[in-house]
């Protein structure tokens, strides 16, 4: 029974290995050829109230794009964290745009109204917060498209979980993606080394 199931396995690895590689080669020349290079600042987007923000207004500045949620395990410390971060580097050209998601267990249920009213009131928010938005699926916003398609995820491009954070340097770019578990704190380092350049 061994001696069949090691050649199976291995078998099963190299053709996995295979679709994925065909999958990912496909995909990267179809979009290679779809479009030329974007930067973040081809998007426009809606603030919470509905109001349309082109992302050009961030031009030259470094930006932390996180999908966020109200009632998730990770919400209070990375509000708290986020708020720190913003406190700390908002005057010397750094900025967090936040997207609420209900994606992940229905962690953001409220309109945008109420979850502005959260967001300022309970976590005491003072960056921009937008409209709410699904990361993931047929409806996703486009400009989370871009952002999976510049920094992909571990195994899969997909969103996984509540605040999932893009980096993005000065020039618009896609510089890095951290985990949902990644503290907004951990990440001051990249934050102060892309303010310098």
């Amino acid at each position: 029974m061994m001696f069949f199931s090691r050649p199976i396995i291995w078998a099963s690895l190299i053709f996995l290995g295979l679709a994925f590689w065909l999958h990912y080669s496909y995909h990267s020349s179809e979009d290679m050829a779809a479009e030329p290079s974007k930067s973040i600042y081809d998007f426009t987007v809606k603030d919470v109230r509905g109001n349309d923000v082109p992302l050009s207004n961030y031009q030259g500045k470094v930006l932390l794009i996180v999908n966020v949620a109200s009632k998730c395990g990770l919400t209070q410390s990375n509000y708290k964290e986020l708020n720190v971060l913003y406190e700390k580097y908002k005057d010397q050209g750094f900025e967090i745009l936040a997207f609420p998601c209900n994606q992940f267990a229905s962690q953001e249920p409220g309109t945008n109204e109420e979850i502005q009213e959260t967001v300022c009131t309970r976590f005491k928010a003072e960056f921009p917060i937008f409209e709410k938005i699904d990361v993931n699926g047929k409806n996703t916003a486009p400009l989370y498209k871009f952002l999976k398609s510049e920094k992909g995820g571990v195994l899969v491009d997909a969103i996984k979980w509540n605040f999932t954070k893009f980096l993005v340097n000065k020039a618009g770019k896609v510089v890095q993606r951290y985990a949902p578990t990644t503290s907004p704190l951990a990440i001051e380092k990249d934050v102060q080394n892309l303010l310098a350049t």
